[in-house]
């Protein structure tokens, strides 16, 4: 259910506004290259008068971001993601630190650990028809975990 609340970046960039318009995260320089990205590469994210409404130097910065993130709102889920992917680019740091993914890197850690509860829990099974399957799939997977988990896996399950 957690998760699904997170799903829209219109609801992502909702919960983090707060956190984008607050002490300063972004300054004047960061916000511009944002806005300016959104009006060049993506010019049906935001119009060239849309574009200098929101570089308006008169109004506040923090004006201006909020005013520029409800309008993404208005506009839709693709134009919210936009807004992210140029956070990325233009400020990674800040970017990482958004609540919503941590979130979302939260869930994403508590299902992989869920995840190989679920492995372990079906490597222990004591029939002898399921050890063959993990056997083959562990000995094939060095890619996918680490070497050095795959030989403590294999040897625990040469053990049973």
């Amino acid at each position: 259910m957690l998760y699904k609340t997170y799903q829209s970046y219109c609801h992502r960039l909702q919960h983090d506004m707060y956190f984008l318009t607050s002490n300063s995260r972004l300054n004047e320089q960061v916000v511009d290259k944002i806005i300016l990205q959104l009006n060049r590469v993506y010019p049906q994210i935001l119009t060239n008068a849309e574009a200098e409404k929101f570089r308006n130097p008169k109004a506040s910065l923090h004006t201006r971001l909020s005013d520029l993130i409800k309008h993404l709102q208005k506009k839709g889920d693709r134009h919210c993601q936009e807004f992210y992917r140029a956070l990325q680019i233009n400020a990674e740091q800040l970017y990482n630190d958004l609540p919503s993914r941590k979130i979302l890197m939260f869930f994403l850690a508590c299902f992989s650990i869920a995840a190989g509860f679920a492995l372990f829990w079906y490597c222990c099974n004591s029939d002898a028809k399921v050890v063959g399957r993990p056997r083959r799939i562990l000995g094939f997977s060095p890619i996918i975990i680490g070497r050095h988990v795959r030989n403590i896996c294999m040897l625990y399950l040469e053990d049973i």
